[in-house]
């Protein structure tokens, strides 16, 4: 039986999520968790870990397999519960919570993943812009009631433009109070719950722009962490079938139950899976705002590795700050 050695220190709970669910979660030796921020890679992460555990490369819906435990919007923590307790492979979870409100058990894995804060907020437009309307107006209606809680203004409505809507998250951050128990945490903060444990052995890092560059050897790495000794000679059809490209092509089979939310159904949710695309939408002096808030809000190697990633800023565990 896993061990808990750190209790969640704060509670998260948003529109969409409550990390408090985590409490009735019951663990076993070897569980996986999958984290995130939101629109980092976690459904490509969350396919490419049910490749390695299975060792095939057939279809497995994901969100019936793999359960976003602290989600508000979906299942009722009841059936997510029995769906986990009566699998009997070794299972995977997805959180969205910040690593300070999860609690963390010695013999289960955690694998997050990072991607550059701008592609991230794009692709959450996307996402958005997606959202079939009655889907939408139960997490409007879930915003403005927890804002009015909180004696809080209602949160604007999202520009349609792509700069605009990256300049109001920008000035949502700059706005922002210090982060700490109980807070609710952009982007820069979450992270950070996350950076200042990378020291974990239980805790793999892993950069959404490492796997489009080198998507084999990111999923060895993977691999190794989770101690799945995947033979060479199947690796390479475990790695076609975790392209972006294989899994936008297969998206209604790995996700059915997306058309439920999205008007596209996965061809929305499982959108154009590249890095930099922001550069085609920020001016110099929008990138210079964001440089400064990175710089503000993260420390220089965290900053260096949520926009370049291992290949590009070193292995986090390795990192001085």
């Amino acid at each position: 039986m896993p061990t808990l050695v750190r209790g969640p220190t704060r509670e998260m709970v948003s529109p969409v999520l409550d990390s408090r669910r985590w409490a009735r979660f019951e663990p076993r030796d070897g569980d996986i968790v999958i984290a995130t921020f939101a629109k980092c890679g976690t459904t490509w992460m969350q396919r490419i870990v049910d490749l390695l555990v299975h060792g095939s490369p057939g279809i497995r819906p994901v969100s019936e397999i793999s359960p976003w435990l602290d989600s508000t919007i979906f299942n009722p923590i009841e059936a997510d519960l029995a769906l986990l307790a009566a699998q009997t492979h070794r299972r995977y979870v997805k959180s969205h919570a910040p690593f300070d409100a999860l609690p963390v058990w010695d013999s289960v894995k955690y694998i997050h993943v990072g991607r550059d804060g701008r592609d991230a907020r794009l692709s959450w437009q996307n996402h958005l812009a997606g959202f079939r309307p009655e889907f939408m107006q139960r997490i409007i209606a879930n915003a403005i009631e927890m804002a009015r809680a909180a004696g809080r203004p209602a949160p604007p409505p999202a520009p349609s433009d792509p700069r605009d809507f990256l300049l109001q998250w920008m000035e949502a951050m700059e706005a922002a109070a210090p982060d700490g128990p109980g807070a609710d945490p952009h982007y820069f903060d979450f992270e950070a719950t996350w950076w200042r444990e990378r020291a974990r052995e239980n805790l793999l890092f892993v950069h959404y722009d490492d796997m489009i560059a080198d998507l084999a050897g990111e999923m060895r790495r993977i691999s190794d962490f989770l101690e799945i000794d995947t033979p060479q000679s199947l690796m390479p059809a475990l790695v076609e079938a975790a392209r972006f490209t294989t899994m936008k092509a297969q998206g209604d089979e790995l996700g059915p139950t997306l058309k439920l939310a999205f008007d596209r159904g996965a061809d929305r949710f499982i959108n154009q899976g590249r890095g930099g695309r922001w550069r085609e939408v920020l001016r110099p002096d929008d990138v210079a705002r964001y440089e400064a808030l990175a710089a503000r809000k993260a420390s220089p190697a965290l900053a260096a590795w949520l926009e370049r990633g291992r290949r590009g800023a070193g292995e986090p565990r390795d990192a001085p700050d």
